[in-house]
Parts: C-alpha cells; sequence; structure tokens
C-alpha cells in the first residue's frame, strides 16, 4: 500500500544496526547514561517511530532520540507518545483523528514529530486508541484526537476530532496526577487522591452507574466533561487504569477496585449486582500497580507478585493455558524467583519488568488487521509472531535495565537505560 524513498531505506537500516556496538556507545555513554526506547510489534502507520511502515519481531532503538534522554513512553492502539527528560512530547504513528496532536496534516507520521502547543514542561502522558494526554508539571490536563463520545473532557459542544492538545479548562485550580486513557474514556487521578471519569458511558466503564436495560439500551448518555465517580468519594486513589471496556484503580490501602458491566463474567466482584460503579476485587495482596486490557487485567502486589484474570484469548494471562479466569491468579513461571514491578496491558498481550521484560499471549499470527500483507504480528518480542502462554524474556542484550514498558493494540516499548 505505501512505499518507502530511497532516503527512509538507508535510515531503516541505520536503526537495525543500532542494534549492535553503535547504539550502545551513544546510549551507555559516561555522562550521562540515556534512557531509551526500543519497540516492536506491528509497523503499520509508523507507530514504531522508525522511519518505516515494517514490523518489527525483536526489539529495535529508536534512534530519533539519539540526542535526548526519554523520561516516559505511551503506547495507544496504533500510536507511540514520548516524553523526555526535558518535558517535551514526541508522536508518531496513526493521525486519522489528530491522536498524534501536531500542526502538520498527515494521516499518519513514521518519525516521531513533537507535539503542538504545550508551552509547559509536562510530567506525565497516556495514550488512548484515538486520543492522548499530557499533564503539565502545574497540575494541568491537556488532551486531543478523537472526541465523539466526550474522551477528550471539553464539554458537549466540543468538536469531534481535537487535532491540536487543548486544556481542559473545567478542572481549572485541581492538580491533576495522573489520566489513563482506554478505547473510547479517560479516567483520571487528582493530588488529592479523588478519581474523575469522562467519555463513553457504554458496559459502565465510567463508574458513574450506568446500566444497561432489558433491552440493552443504555439509561444515560456518555459524560462530556470529568466527573467525580461518588462511589469512590473518601477513598484516597493513587493510581487508576483504563482499558477496552473497564477501569481499575488502586486506593493508599492498596486495595483494588474495578468497574464495567460487561466485563462482569471475566473478573471477580465482592458484589456481582453492581459492576457499574467501582467494586472491591477480593483476595489480593496490598497492591502497587495495575493494568486493563481488552478484556483482562494485571496488578503487581507490594512484594512483587504478579496476578491477572479475565479473559485469556491467546494466554494473556500467562499462567501456562488459555482458561478463563474468574478471579485473579497469580502468575509463575520466571516470577516464582524473581520481583515483579511493572505491569502492561495490550488488547491480548501482556508485558512486566522483572529486571528484563517479559512478554506473553497474542504474537498476531491468529488474526490480522493490516492490507497488504502487511503483519499485525511480532508484538512480544520473541522473533516470531506466534502466542506464548507463559511470560518469556525478551532478548536484548546484556547490561540494559528496563524502567519502563507500555503495550498498544498490538505493538511495545519499553524504556531503559544501560549500566
Amino acid at each position: 500500500m505505501w512505499s518507502k524513498s530511497f532516503a527512509g531505506m538507508r535510515k531503516h537500516n541505520l536503526i537495525r544496526n543500532l542494534k549492535g556496538e553503535s547504539w550502545r556507545r551513544w546510549i551507555c555513554s559516561e555522562p550521562p547514561r540515556k534512557r531509551f526506547a526500543a519497540l516492536w510489534g506491528n509497523g503499520d502507520y509508523g507507530r514504531l517511530g522508525l522511519s518505516s511502515l515494517e514490523s518489527q519481531w525483536s526489539p529495535v532503538v529508536c534512534s530519533a532520540f539519539e540526542n535526548q534522554s526519554l523520561k516516559a513512553i505511551a503506547c495507544g492502539g496504533a500510536h507511540t507518545l514520548f516524553l523526555t527528560e526535558t518535558g517535551r512530547v514526541y508522536a508518531t504513528g496513526l493521525n486519522d483523528f489528530g491522536q498524534l496532536g501536531i500542526q502538520k496534516n498527515t494521516s499518519y507520521a513514521l518519525d516521531p514529530l513533537e507535539v503542538s502547543g504545550l508551552g509547559k514542561e509536562i510530567l506525565q502522558i497516556s495514550a488512548g486508541y484515538h486520543h492522548s494526554s499530557a499533564i503539565t508539571v502545574d497540575g494541568e490536563l491537556y488532551m486531543w484526537g478523537k472526541n465523539s463520545n466526550g474522551q477528550l473532557g471539553l464539554g458537549k459542544k466540543a468538536a469531534n476530532v481535537i487535532p491540536v492538545p487543548t486544556k481542559v479548562e473545567c478542572l481549572s485550580g485541581i492538580f491533576i496526577k495522573l489520566a489513563a486513557l482506554g478505547s473510547e474514556h479517560s479516567v483520571a487521578v487528582t493530588d488529592a487522591g479523588r478519581v474523575l471519569s469522562w467519555g463513553e458511558g457504554g458496559s459502565g466503564r465510567l463508574g458513574h452507574g450506568q446500566e444497561s436495560s432489558i433491552l440493552g439500551f443504555l439509561r444515560s448518555t456518555s459524560e462530556y466533561t470529568p466527573r467525580l465517580i461518588k462511589k469512590l468519594e473518601g477513598v484516597k486513589v493513587k493510581t487508576a487504569a483504563a482499558g477496552l471496556l473497564h477501569s481499575a484503580c488502586i486506593d493508599e490501602n492498596g486495595c483494588v477496585f474495578i468497574f464495567g458491566e460487561r466485563t462482569v463474567d471475566k473478573m471477580v466482584f465482592q458484589d456481582r449486582n453492581n459492576a457499574t460503579t467501582p467494586s472491591l476485587v477480593s483476595k489480593l495482596p496490598y497492591s502497587e500497580d495495575v493494568s486493563c486490557g481488552g478484556y483482562h487485567t494485571c496488578i503487581v502486589t507490594s512484594g512483587g507478585e504478579l496476578y491477572s484474570w479475565g479473559s485469556n484469548d491467546n494466554g494473556c494471562l500467562g499462567i501456562g493455558s488459555t482458561y478463563v479466569f474468574n478471579s485473579p491468579e497469580k502468575v509463575q513461571g520466571p516470577f516464582s524467583k524473581s520481583t515483579v514491578y511493572k505491569v502492561s496491558c495490550g488488547w491480548k498481550h501482556t508485558a512486566a519488568i522483572s529486571g528484563n521484560v517479559f512478554t506473553w499471549g497474542w504474537g498476531g499470527s491468529h488474526g490480522t488487521f493490516s492490507d497488504d500483507g502487511h503483519s499485525s504480528g511480532g508484538q512480544l518480542g520473541h522473533g516470531n509472531d506466534v502466542d506464548y502462554i507463559q511470560p518469556n524474556m525478551v532478548n536484548f542484550g546484556k547490561n540494559v535495565k528496563a524502567l519502563e514498558v507500555s503495550c498498544g493494540f498490538n505493538h511495545t516499548v519499553f524504556l531503559s537505560i544501560c549500566f
């Protein structure tokens, strides 16, 4: 469908060579040691930022940040965001709904381009399926991309597509600590631990109690501006996550709350009759980190244990089978003797950090969303597109420490440093 220029091919070959000693010379130089991003998976629309549409079955260093150090990364549906140590945001990939936040009128970008209009230092970024967000150093929330269901929180009169970062004015005076973006909804946590949500309200994913009638019609519409989740009032939340049709959060006591009615058969609640408002997940140790995927959820405990539950398509739970688990199941394998401290869920694949990066689930060999032979595979980074039902280490070389990992629909990025 697309053709590559000669210059683009030369640059792509250079990037491939960066997997050898050359990338170590500029990343691992002293001082300082740079934080770098390595990407793999589906290459359609340039979501890997490697000047190419080709998929990658093994990690490839993004050379676009050769002269900068990265602070954070975030994978969306078919786009990727990068946050530098200096607080600047870059984006690459699909831009059909303005999710890249660039002034350039293009349907996709093959290389990371700086996001327009963010005049302040950015501390946190998040990417949804077709929308994006950034939080400034003083707690202001900016959003851009698809807004057909109010997922940008800019009010009912806002356009369906917002191609440049726009401040969520109704939150002025409220310090936003973090934002989590799902398929068509958004969740935010304030510095006081209060939780707001907005966007598509179907399936109860916002936690406001929207339910379906007997005929399947929603009793209430989506939320076009951020709304406090009433059932979490009095609960101080420290982190949150958003998936396809559900959301989750963890409070200061390490308790996990989850909401989303269409996932009720795949997840465990103390109160199964109230899945459209936050319900406490029972039988979990003190939890630190949570991530929501298509129809599965993972948490990391304070002791470094990993638990997963929900749909287990293609083995995305990592428990050694494809059986559905309706209650949290401890992920063993390589984690039985090592601790986990980060986890990220994609559509049907999962990644975790335990010293190294481990991935499992959908490799891409079953089903494709691409045309003209562009593979949908490689998101596990194991050199192939087959499924793995247990965690398997991504081979990237020695003396590399993984700091953060993010899964998109069918691509993966990890942030690392040499030691």
